[in-house]
C-alpha cells in the first residue's frame, strides 16, 4: 500500500510526512511516539503543588480576559470530587467557545490550596474517568497528531501484513505479542502495562535484526581468504619479545595470541584491541608489526593526529632501530613526501607511520600485509578502508582507548573480533582523583607547587581556547591566573589552533623538561606521553564526558610515580565522583552510560547503520545482552542450511553475502 492510497493522506499530508522521512506505509506505522502523557484523575486535595489530573464539571460561565497583547486567561468555577475551586488557564482563548456551564472536562495542572485556585496547563474537552495513556509524537508545522493517528489507524485496520521478524520459537519463549499488535498498542495504548510489553517486543525485534546483520557481515568477511598467508611460529614470537625491555601482562599475552591465530588462520584479520589508557595496546600492535615483517610484508600505522603519529614513530624507532621505518605526516615538505612514497613503492620501507597523509591515492606499497589504526573511531569507514585496499591480502588491527562494556562493543563493532586489555603494566600506581570547587583554588596552587618542587611536571586543561560570554574558563585566562600565583614555574600554552611548528616546540620543551606546566585544551588527550608528568588539573570538569576526563587523567601515572588528578567544578555532579571512586576505565564508561543515557558516542559505526526507531543500545543494555545470546544461537543453528526455514533472514543472508563493499 502506497501512502497516497491511505485514507486521509492527500498531496499536502504526503509532503509533510516526507519531511519526517516517512515515504511508505511501513515507515508510517513505525513512526513511534517519543513519549507518553499519562492521565490518571485524582482527588484535588491529595497532591497540592504537584502536577495532577482532575475531572469535573464547569459551574460558572468561563470569562476570557486579555491582559496584554500576547497574554490572555480564562477563568471559571469548577466542581471536582465535591470540591469547588477557581480555575485559571492562560493563552487558551481559542478553546473558550467550547467551554459551557455543566460541561464535564478534565484539567491538567497544579492546585494552590491557600487560594483555592487550580492553575491549568491543559484542558481535555473529552472527560477522563480512568487512567489513559496519550502518545506524543515529533511533528512539524502543518501536521496534526489526529491526522497521523487516523492514517495509522486506517492502515492497521486494513489487511496489511506486518512481518514477524523474530523467529516464532523466540516469540513463544518470551511470550511476545505479534508485531502488528505491538505497533497498534504503541500508537493506541490500552494501558501502561500493555504499552511496556509492546515496547519490549519492538525493541528486541530491532536489536535482533541489527545483531543478525552485523554477525553475518563478520561471517562473510571470514570467508574471503580461505588460505594461510602468514606463518608465525613460537620462535618468531619469542625473538620479538626479547626486543622488548619489559614483560607483557597476561592480557597483552592473550591479545597477542589472538592476533597470531588470526595471522595463521584461513581468514583476514579484522580485530579491535580495546583497552584502558596506559594498558599497553600499542606495544602489542608493534609486536604484530614486527611479526608481519618477519612474514615478508610491509605495515602501516595510522594515527588521527600528528602528535600521536610522531610519538608512535619515536617509540617504534627506539624499540626497533634496525627496522626501516618512515614518518608520513602533513607537515612534511612536498619533496620529503615524494621521496618517502618512492621508497615505499619500491619496498625500501618496512613500516610507514603517519596520519591522513597516508590515505592519499599516490601512497603505494610494494607488499602491505598489516594496517594498524589507532584511535580508530576518529576515522570514517571509507578512510579506514582506503589503507586496507592498498594491498591484496591485508590484515587489519584497530586500537581504541575508549573502554566500553564487552557486549556493547560487540554491538558497535559486531563485524570485528574483539580483544580486551584491562591489566596495567607492573609498577603502575592508581591515580588519586579529587573534585574541588573554584573557591578551593589555593589547594590546587599548593598541589602544583609541590609537584614541581619534587621535580615533576603538570598538565592543566581548559574547556575553551579563547574567552567567551560563557562562564567557562579559557586557556589564556587560566594562564594569567596561574602565572600570578606560581612564581618561578615555567608555564606555556598548547591548543589546536596553534601552528604545528609552535605546537611541536611546546610539546618538545615539555618532553625535554624545559617546561614545568602546560595549559592546554583536550588536544593533549592522545599523543602527549611524558612519564615525568604526575598532576592533571581540569577546569570546568562538568563540561566533559567521563570518558574524556578518564582519557585526560591517563596522561599522568605513566610510570611508578604517585600521580594525582584534580577536577575543578562548582556544580555538584554525581558523575564526577565516579572518577574519585575508580581508575577502571570500563567501570567509568559503564557508569557514564547509565548517567548520560543515549547519545552519539565517538561517532560509532559511521556508515551502514541500522537507524534504531525505538531501541537504544545503551539504555536497553540488558535487552541487548540477552538478544546477543539469542542471535548467536540462531545463526549457529541455521547458518549451514542458509536459513532455509526463515525466508526473511535467508534474503538478508543472500544480500549481505553477495555484497562485497
Amino acid at each position: 500500500m502506497e501512502l497516497e492510497n491511505v485514507k486521509g493522506i492527500g498531496p499536502k499530508t504526503k509532503e509533510l510526512l516526507n519531511k519526517l522521512n516517512i515515504y511508505n506505509v511501513d515507515e508510517l506505522v513505525r513512526y513511534y511516539p517519543y513519549r507518553y502523557n499519562v492521565y490518571s484523575p485524582t482527588n484535588i486535595l491529595d497532591h497540592e503543588d504537584e502536577q495532577i489530573c482532575i475531572t469535573g464539571i464547569i459551574e460558572s460561565v468561563p470569562k476570557l480576559s486579555y491582559i496584554k497583547r500576547n497574554l490572555n486567561k480564562i477563568g471559571f468555577t469548577f466542581l471536582t470530587s465535591n470540591i469547588r475551586c477557581n480555575v485559571v488557564i492562560f493563552n487558551r482563548a481559542f478553546i473558550n467557545r467550547f467551554l459551557t456551564v455543566g460541561k464535564p472536562i478534565t484539567l491538567v495542572g497544579k492546585y494552590k490550596k491557600d487560594k483555592n485556585q487550580f492553575i491549568a496547563s491543559d484542558i481535555k474537552l473529552t472527560p477522563i474517568y480512568k487512567t489513559e495513556v496519550e502518545p506524543v509524537y515529533h511533528l512539524i508545522s502543518g501536521l496534526k497528531t489526529s491526522t497521523l493517528e487516523n492514517s495509522i489507524k486506517s492502515i492497521l485496520q486494513s489487511d496489511i501484513k506486518i512481518n514477524e521478524i523474530i523467529p516464532e520459537y523466540i516469540n513463544e519463549e518470551y511470550n511476545f505479542i505479534s508485531s502488528k499488535d505491538a505497533i497498534r498498542e504503541l500508537h493506541f495504548p490500552t494501558s501502561l502495562e500493555e504499552t511496556k510489553k509492546a515496547n519490549l517486543k519492538l525493541k528486541y525485534e530491532e536489536l535482533f535484526e541489527f545483531l543478525f546483520k552485523i554477525n553475518i557481515i563478520k561471517y562473510r568477511n571470514q570467508l574471503f581468504n580461505d588460505y594461510v598467508i602468514k606463518h608465525v611460529n613460537d620462535e618468531m614470537i619469542e625473538n620479538v619479545k626479547k626486543m622488548i625491555p619489559f614483560s607483557l601482562t597476561k592480557d597483552q599475552e592473550e591479545t597477542l595470541n589472538e592476533i597470531v591465530k588470526d595471522f595463521n588462520s584461513f581468514k583476514r584479520m579484522n580485530r579491535l584491541v580495546m583497552g584502558d589508557v596506559g594498558c599497553g595496546k600499542t606495544i602489542v600492535a608493534f609486536i604484530a608489526v614486527i611479526l608481519n615483517l618477519e612474514c615478508g610484508y610491509q605495515s602501516a600505522i595510522l594515527a588521527p593526529t600528528e602528535v600521536l603519529a610522531v610519538q608512535h614513530y619515536d617509540n617504534f624507532k627506539n624499540l626497533f632501530p634496525n627496522v626501516k621505518t618512515e614518518l608520513l605526516v602533513g607537515s612534511k615538505t612536498k619533496k620529503q613526501k615524494e621521496v618517502i612514497k618512492e621508497k615505499l613503492k619500491n619496498g625500501e620501507i618496512d613500516v610507514l607511520i603517519g596520519t591522513h597523509a597516508m590515505l592519499e591515492d599516490d601512497v603505494e606499497f610494494e607488499n602491505i600485509g598489516l594496517v594498524v589504526t589507532d584511535e580508530q573511531h576518529r576515522f570514517g569507514v571509507n578512510q579506514r578502508k582506503s589503507l586496507q585496499n592498498k594491498g591484496e591480502f591485508v590484515d587489519v588491527l584497530y586500537l581504541s582507548a575508549t573502554p566500553i562494556p564487552r557486549t556493547y562493543a560487540l554491538t558497535i563493532y559486531g563485524d570485528m573480533d574483539i580483544s580486551i586489555i584491562k591489566e596495567k603494566p607492573a609498577g603502575r600506581k592508581e591515580i588519586k582523583t579529587t573534585v574541588l570547587k573554584f573557591s578551593e583554588l589555593d589547594k590546587v596552587i599548593s598541589s602544583i607547587e609541590e609537584e614541581v618542587k619534587n621535580g615533576h611536571q603538570v598538565y592543566v586543561v581548559a574547556p575553551l581556547i579563547e574567552e567567551s560570554e560563557s562562564d567557562l574558563n579559557d586557556v589564556n585566562t587560566i594562564y594569567d591566573l596561574l602565572s600570578k600565583n606560581l612564581k618561578d614555574i615555567r608555564i606555556d600554552i598548547l591548543h589546536g589552533k596553534m601552528k604545528n611548528v609552535y605546537k611541536d616546540k611546546v610539546i618538545n620543551n615539555f618532553k625535554e623538561g624545559n617546561l614545568d606546566l602546560i595549559i592546554s585544551t583536550t588536544v593533549i588527550e592522545v599523543g602527549v606521553d611524558v612519564k615525568n608528568a604526575t598532576l592533571m588539573v581540569i577546569f570546568n570538569a562538568e563540561r566533559f564526558g567521563l570518558a574524556t576526563l578518564h582519557q585526560l587523567r591517563g596522561r599522568v601515572g605513566r610510570n611508578s610515580l604517585e600521580s594525582k588528578c584534580i577536577l575543578i567544578s562548582d556544580q555538584e555532579k554525581e558523575r564526577l565522583h565516579v572518577l574519585e571512586e575508580s581508575n577502571d576505565g570500563f567501570y567509568v564508561s559503564e557508569m557514564d552510560f547509565k548517567m548520560r543515557g543515549s547519545g552519539d558516542l565517538f561517532g560509532i559505526r559511521q556508515s551502514g547503520d541500522m537507524i534504531f526507531k525505538i531501541a537504544d543500545i545503551k539504555k536497553d543494555y540488558k535487552i541487548l545482552v540477552q538478544c546477543k545470546k539469542d542471535v548467536d544461537a540462531f545463526i549457529l543453528d541455521n547458518i549451514e542450511n542458509s536459513f532455509r526455514d526463515y525466508k526473511y533472514y535467508n534474503t538478508i543472508l543472500n544480500s549481505l553475502m553477495n555484497n562485497n563493499d
